[in-house]
């Protein structure tokens, strides 16, 4: 008695040049998306940094209306959140938490009086540098 299994029919797969095609293909497209993607995660960061400075120039005017003047460059953003010793009219926190830094992780530029108004309040940009382009340009509050 022999017995005798059905034969399968040939396993069938993807060719090397047909994976090599589909592989270039998914590159083009990765090429052609991720620019445009990261583009718009600067742009996101940009917009972040001008709504930061944005609530910082509410709270420091907060904090002008309670105290009479805007803080001093040497006492900087951090009166803003820590009351100063010497200011009994200090009515803070004006901020919820810390003070932030901008998107890029620096800390924002205060300087009270400003060259531009009463104070500058400033991000570098993504450069960490004064002036540049693009996402490394300067974002101010004047």
């Amino acid at each position: 008695m022999s017995f005798h299994f059905p034969r399968r029919p040939a396993a069938r797969g993807f060719t090397l040049l047909e994976l090599l095609v589909v592989m270039v293909i998914i590159g083009l497209l990765a090429g052609y998306v991720g620019p445009k993607f990261f583009g718009q995660i600067g742009k996101s960061e940009v917009k972040a940094a001008k709504a930061q400075i944005d609530a910082l120039q509410k709270s420091l005017d907060q904090y002008r209306l309670d105290v009479g003047r805007y803080p001093s460059t040497e006492q900087g953003l951090a009166v803003l959140v820590t009351k100063p010793a010497d200011e009994p009219k200090w009515q803070g926190p004006y901020l919820s938490k810390a003070v932030p830094k901008d998107p890029w992780g620096n800390d924002y530029q205060y300087r009270a009086p400003g060259e531009h108004g009463e104070y500058d309040l400033l991000s570098l940009g993504k450069d960490g540098r004064p002036g540049g382009e693009g996402e490394d340009a300067d974002l101010t509050s004047w």
